[in-house]
């Protein structure tokens, strides 16, 4: 089984490595980006191009959404399986003859954080059921979390990653951004947003709700919309609105 990982970014880099550390050989890291196709060629001893395409029997595209179909379209090869690993696309969004899938780790990625690769969950969409076979194979190598998904419920799969993730890491940004107004340390958060995010493995979140909004406490919510302004304090009126209403209050 020859297998080839196209991109160069966060995820190439990390599926490269939970490949590597789970045993399962990688022929070539293809990708535009000769500096950074180094860096983990160096450190994974994969070997890499920016010109020849190594054949294979498994191709797994790691770029942009905005990338996948033009990207796909360099792979000539008919007898073969393509995955491109986006969480929003259509596995019919890969440009070629050959067999097409979808293979999403659902997590956010960075080059610098290591991360446990086995609880990352896997979701498998193929055409056919040889196909998916092969990949939860190899996703249940790396993972004890894989499971067969249409592309529907992986759009809201998606949709619920971004609330969950990119919607509250861009919080925690706004809140430093407040707190070095003020000259306030943010790492004195750090224990109140671990706490929040344990709690919610024992408790549903709904029920975990603390805080003014969940109170309709009036004064402090007036108080707290006096010290902000612009896009803050939009933020916060409508995650106070959207709190009110989920509790009717």
């Amino acid at each position: 089984m020859q297998i080839v990982i196209i991109g160069s970014g966060n995820v190439a880099y990390h599926l490269a490595k939970a490949f590597v550390l789970n045993n399962i050989p990688l022929a070539q890291i293809f990708g535009r980006n000769e500096k950074e196709l180094q860096k983990i060629s160096d450190e994974l001893k994969i070997p890499y191009s920016t010109e020849k395409l190594e054949d294979a029997d498994l191709y797994i595209i790691c770029v942009s959404d905005n990338s996948v179909e033009n990207v796909s379209k360099i792979i000539t090869k008919k007898d073969c399986l393509v995955a491109h690993t986006s969480g929003s696309l259509s596995k019919e969004v890969l440009v070629g003859e050959y067999r097409k899938s979808s293979f999403y780790p659902l997590q956010t990625f960075s080059r610098s954080k290591e991360l446990d690769y086995s609880n990352i969950p896997f979701f498998i969409e193929t055409e056919n059921q040889e196909d998916q076979n092969l990949l939860f194979e190899i996703a249940s190598k790396i993972s004890k979390n894989v499971m067969k998904s249409t592309h529907e419920k992986r759009k809201y799969i998606h949709l619920t990653a971004v609330f969950a993730c990119n919607f509250v890491n861009h919080l925690f940004s706004r809140a430093k951004e407040i707190s070095d107004s003020q000259e306030i340390p943010f790492d004195y958060f750090l224990p109140l947003i671990d706490e929040t995010v344990q709690k919610i493995h024992e408790i549903e979140p709904k029920s975990a709700q603390t805080g003014p909004a969940v109170r309709n406490d009036i004064r402090v919510l007036e108080l707290h919309e006096q010290l902000l302004k612009d896009e803050s304090l939009e933020i916060y009126k409508t995650m106070n609105h959207s709190i009110q209403k989920m509790y009717e209050l």
